[in-house]
């Protein structure tokens, strides 16, 4: 049973019966099944209709779920032959950022994604994937190296942002996303990116300056937080809901502004309810965008790129 989100509590008690039901079939001689398969399909359809009409605050919430699949769930579900690079090679190693030499469907390839964990210890491991600056150098790293070797890339985005303390600053952390959005713009393999989960400011961007953008139907997008824009705009931060639906950071509205170029259905309820199905999904659409990205010439595929990110917002200007 995952943990419910304040607008699921209807569909809370449901789950509990179906649980108790499950244990209570474990101890004794019953069939519950048939009784399992109503409340299933009650809670399936509750479900279905919540998220159909969910607000851009409660997508927020659904992208920042503790159980929602993290990246190294699509690495362990989609890739092979990982092989794990470890540092900038100019200060340390950034474990938010994990990345390598990996197989996709056969195809030689650069992976890489900011990791949140999935409990307390792999947490602070990850450091709540949010990166420093030799995380973005260690991005940088690993783009040189598909370069160098002409192999696709795909970024996996999952991050707050970039992490906002003092030594962050003291390193450069500014100054290594610019660098990694410079290198992006110039290496002519393909380079697919997906936000699986929160994609937060330039810490998202750095690594998202792609062919592709695609994202998870519940996943967000934006130039700041929702909490972070309301204590901004408002001086208030109670105002995040209103922030969210101004800031137009969901899947759907980012698709409309040509901000990014496709939607990855999720499960009934989200991903982190069906993280295999999820996974499943994701790797079609990525093998669909692989293959697009891969049907030009290099000049051909830089240029659009460029052309790409530079042409963001200008039919919305053109429309006021």
């Amino acid at each position: 049973m995952s943990v419910a989100l304040d607008f699921e509590n209807q569909v809370l008690a449901i789950e509990k019966k179906i649980a108790e039901l499950r244990e209570a079939s474990k101890i004794g001689d019953i069939d519950v099944a048939n009784e399992i398969k109503k409340m299933q399909t009650k809670v399936d359809k509750m479900l279905s209709q919540i998220y159909r009409k969910l607000t851009p605050w409660q997508k927020v919430q659904v992208a920042r779920h503790p159980e929602r699949p993290k990246f190294a769930d699509y690495l362990r579900g989609m890739f092979t032959d990982f092989v794990e690079l470890s540092g900038d090679r100019l200060f340390a190693d950034d474990q938010a950022i994990v990345g390598g030499f990996a197989r996709f469907e056969g195809h030689k390839c650069i992976v890489m994604g900011q990791e949140k964990g999935n409990d307390t210890e792999s947490r602070l491991k990850h450091n709540f994937g949010m990166p420093r600056p030799e995380g973005y150098r260690k991005v940088l790293r690993l783009m040189e190296l598909a370069d160098r070797f002409s192999l696709p890339v795909f970024s996996f985005i999952d991050t707050a942002g970039a992490f906002p303390g003092l030594e962050s600053e003291e390193r450069g952390v500014a100054e290594s996303i610019a660098r990694c959005m410079e290198k992006s713009l110039k290496i002519p393999t393909p380079f697919v990116s997906v936000i699986i989960g929160e994609g937060g400011s330039g810490g998202a961007i750095a690594m998202a300056t792609s062919d592709y953008v695609l994202m998870l139907e519940y996943a967000v997008y934006s130039v700041i937080s929702p909490e972070g824009c309301a204590s901004i705009v408002w001086k208030d931060e109670t105002k995040a809901s209103l922030a969210a639906e101004v800031q137009k950071l969901t899947a759907s509205d980012l698709l409309l502004l040509k901000v990014i170029d496709g939607i990855v259905r999720e499960p009934v309820g989200g991903a982190h309810r069906d993280k295999a199905k999820t996974v499943e999904a994701l790797k079609k659409e990525l093998l669909t965008y692989l293959a697009k990205a891969s049907n030009s010439t290099s000049e051909t595929r830089l240029a659009t790129r460029r052309k790409r990110f530079a042409d963001i917002g200008t039919q919305f200007l053109a429309g006021r």
